[in-house]
């Protein structure tokens, strides 16, 4: 936060959980014993109670998480909005509430393992540099697919892109008055239409995003590493 400018955090949670297999979308899923779109919003209320926080459900589902909140404790601050048709039109719903100053975060409700070792990285690079989008290397070897062929492709060359991404608010509004465009994947896409570059800082790989049961094994494991980690350090 800089001055008595608040920042925002937008969260995406329009989802309806096709991939999990299952008929709860995976931000209601619990997280050891926690729905996941509420580990996602205590970790930015805890690394910096003054944000702004804003998440966006898909109508379906909005009874369904209000119902759920309201039997977490503590209570946290937060404004509810309705998801759109697309993660596009879902940022722009969320936007509506947002105030112009300030930075604005824009990060994925499935992604609730975000440190505040990297919300710290992130926030302090979009101050310096105009915005700040989290990216890893990948470690896999990759193919270019051609019709019914294939080959190799450099892997050096690509970087896997996470949330939170984070721009000033007057640029991440303006961006966001265009027509909806397929291309559109994420808050980054969007933005780099005004001719904006795009600066990448170093993400995480524990910052992972739960798409099938699978994640979810993976990300109660480390939050439980997490959680030992932070007791150890306390004791």
């Amino acid at each position: 936060m800089s001055g008595d400018i608040r920042d925002t955090v937008i969260i995406v949670a329009g989802g309806t959980g096709r991939r999990m297999g299952g008929g709860l979308p995976k931000q209601f899923l619990l997280l050891d014993g926690v729905p996941v779109l509420w580990r996602t919003l205590q970790a930015f209320h805890r690394y910096d109670p003054s944000l702004e926080l804003i998440v966006v459900i898909h109508p379906a589902w909005q009874e369904h998480w209000q119902r759920l909140a309201a039997t977490l404790s503590p209570s946290l601050a937060y404004r509810l909005t309705t998801g759109g048709e697309t993660r596009f039109h879902s940022v722009q719903r969320g936007l509506a509430l947002a105030r112009d100053e300030g930075l604005i975060a824009v990060h994925d409700a499935s992604r609730p393992l975000v440190s505040p070792a990297l919300l710290d990285r992130l926030f302090g690079a979009a101050r310096r540099h105009g915005n700040a989008v989290p990216a890893v290397a990948v470690t896999d070897s990759l193919r270019e697919i051609t019709g019914d062929t294939s080959r190799p492709a450099d892997r050096e060359r690509f970087r896997a892109i996470q949330t939170p991404q984070i721009f000033p608010a007057k640029t991440l509004k303006e961006a966001f008055r265009q027509d909806y465009r397929p291309a559109f994947t994420d808050e980054a896409t969007v933005v780099e239409t005004l001719g904006t570059t795009i600066h990448l800082v170093e993400g995480e790989r524990e910052n992972i995003k739960i798409t099938t049961p699978f994640d979810l094994k993976v990300a109660t494991l480390l939050l439980k590493e997490r959680e030992q980690k932070n007791l150890a350090q306390t004791s």
